[in-house]
């Protein structure tokens, strides 16, 4: 390919509407051009990184027995009936009818399309276990896209699942696929993604894990002990308390506290500590508008997330009108609406004397005594973890929150689609079950972007070897001189001849604008052919992170290139092999 060829301009501003590095470079650099809201096409330099990850995943999904299918984009919305997620499932899911009225959805996962499948091939015990996977393209309809490929609305995805007749046969499955996709975040040269424990969503299950790639720019929370090796999503985090003693005992009293309707103003107004106030956050249930408020210590966050699993359905944040049974700024759990369905946080055990909502305009109580003054008391996690709190796993106080990009996730999700939509298989003893489903997917396009978030510089993408659009790119300095020309095009020719993937720059352009393209282009490995050079019979070979720069002998160009190149792959087979060990 020669760069005057290739489709998609590259220029040097950054687009006003880039938030962060990755996608501005990717849009500069002629990789993707925006269509609609989350909505991108791919031109040929994206399409070769995305087909070059395609081939690795593909690669780590065949050596552990998974068989390529390929199901509908758009699709029936009665598959979606069978497994209740045309109801359960908000907005996000996108659905329509066709010219004949038929109710129809446009793909977000493929659960209820793998079952549809399978489920009168497998109904023996015979035919298990197995695994389908396919690259797909799915479409989200996500409230708010940003960062380009990072969080769009259609997408491409490698969805893979896993049919057992065993919770035991399952779980030897999932290592599998957990240890598969560390394999392929290595080799696709981001060994810096790190594993998270994460809360299963409307995906259903009870165990689930979240491929991280730990960046500043990344939109999910990671909490992480520096102590041992604990990870988890925010959503899923543990929030552990000491429950210790705070404060003393004191009588209960209702309090004026005019205007006072957030914690910093109550706690202001009364000379009080938001360790011992109680957090009011309000939501509604989708299903009836029911209220449901959890209440957590002054100090700390609700994590919609648990709350929401524990009503056990859709939530949303709640409207309070004057005709509603709570009163807004004011609300605590002493005295609350029987209409209410309420939640207390453990971090308020323990508060001998608390401050909350007396549920009367203007009012407070003073002295709350949850144990003394409710009854039937229970406590459950509904808090976000704060940095600094105790681990769940060792026990010390050494919880850290970093940012990071989810580029896959795999689930166990049992028998939630398989009981749902009655797929069944006869066993051994002849007696009918449902089959255990695992579940394992890859965002293509989104890794591709989280590459570059992870691997750039100011100038441009720094593409692994192994995902790179091209291995090499040869470029020409002055193609009107004739040694310089034939020079370069025999190297160009060499290369190719040679298997390696090479980009020809040899366009009437300055150096520096040359050199700016070949940067956001980002080829590993570079090699300029110039006059100057030419007249010590040199040519200039660099590799796009700096780490190499080499003025090497003309006629021994081409042999250091190739050995180069394999060094770079072999870095990255160095590090697979090293985890695997």
């Amino acid at each position: 390919m020669k760069v005057a060829n290739l489709v998609g301009s590259r220029f040097k501003e950054k687009p006003s509407d880039c938030v962060i590095d990755s996608h501005a470079l990717m849009v500069r650099g002629g990789y993707m051009k925006y269509v609609g809201n989350g909505i991108y096409s791919e031109f040929p330099t994206l399409r070769r990184v995305t087909s070059k990850i395609e081939n690795i995943i593909r690669q780590e999904m065949d050596a552990i027995d998974g068989q390529e299918v390929l199901f509908p984009v758009v699709l029936p919305a009665d598959l979606w009936d069978e497994s209740g997620r045309y109801e359960s499932v908000g907005s996000e899911l996108l659905r329509f009818t066709d010219r004949n009225d038929a109710r129809m959805v446009l793909g977000m996962t493929h659960e209820e399309a793998a079952v549809q499948l399978v489920r009168e091939y497998a109904q023996s015990y015979t035919k298990y276990p197995f695994m389908i996977y396919q690259f797909q393209r799915k479409f989200r309809d996500e409230a708010r896209p940003r960062a380009g490929m990072i969080r769009v609305r259609e997408f491409t995805m490698k969805d893979a699942y896993s049919f057992h007749t065993s919770q035991e046969d399952l779980e030897k499955y999932y290592d599998v696929c957990y240890q598969a996709y560390n394999r392929i975040f290595q080799k696709a040269g981001i060994p810096e993604v790190v594993t998270v424990a994460s809360d299963s969503g409307m995906m259903g299950g009870n165990i689930s894990h979240e491929y991280m790639l730990l960046t500043p720019v990344g939109e999910d929370s990671i909490v992480l002990c520096e102590e041992c090796d604990y990870r988890a999503n925010m959503e899923a985090a543990a929030n552990c308390v000491s429950g210790d003693k705070i404060g003393e005992q004191a009588e209960l009293a209702m309090i004026e506290t005019p205007d006072c309707k957030t914690i910093e103003d109550v706690c202001a107004f009364l000379h009080s500590d938001v360790e011992s106030s109680c957090k009011a956050v309000v939501y509604q249930k989708a299903s009836n508008g029911q209220f449901v408020v959890g209440f957590v210590r002054g100090d700390y966050e609700i994590n919609e997330t648990k709350l929401r699993n524990l009503v056990g359905e859709e939530i949303y944040p709640a409207e309070i009108t004057e005709d509603s049974c709570l009163v807004a700024g004011y609300i605590g759990p002493y005295a609350i609406s029987e209409e209410v369905e309420y939640y207390l946080d453990l971090t308020l055990q323990g508060i001998e004397s608390m401050v909350a909502g007396a549920n009367k305009e203007g009012y407070h109580y003073t002295g709350l005594n949850l144990n003394r003054d409710l009854k039937d008391v229970k406590y459950v996690d509904i808090a976000k973890v704060k940095a600094g709190s105790v681990c769940p796993c060792c026990g010390k106080p050494a919880i850290t929150i970093k940012r990071g990009i989810e580029v896959g996730n795999i689930f166990q999700l049992g028998t939630k689609y398989t009981k749902a939509m009655n797929m069944t298989y006869t066993d051994e003893n002849g007696e009918l079950k449902n089959p255990i489903m695992g579940c394992y997917g890859i965002g293509v396009g989104r890794m591709a972007a989280s590459i570059c978030e992870a691997h750039h510089d100011e100038y441009g993408p720094i593409w692994p070897i192994s995902i790179a659009p091209w291995e090499v790119e040869v470029c020409c300095l002055r193609a009107d001189d004739e040694e310089c020309k034939k020079v370069a095009d025999d190297m160009y020719t060499g290369l190719q001849d040679a298997g390696i993937e090479t980009i020809y720059d040899d366009r009437d352009v300055r150096p520096g604008a040359m050199f700016s393209d070949a940067d956001l282009i980002g080829a590993p490995i570079r090699v300029v052919v110039s006059p100057r050079n030419l007249k010590e019979s040199k040519v200039e070979i660099t590799t796009r992170d700096k780490a190499v720069k080499e003025m090497v002998d003309l006629d021994k160009a081409k042999e250091y290139v190739i050995a180069l190149r394999q060094k770079l792959f072999d870095d990255i087979a160095s590090h697979v092999e090293a985890y695997q060990k």
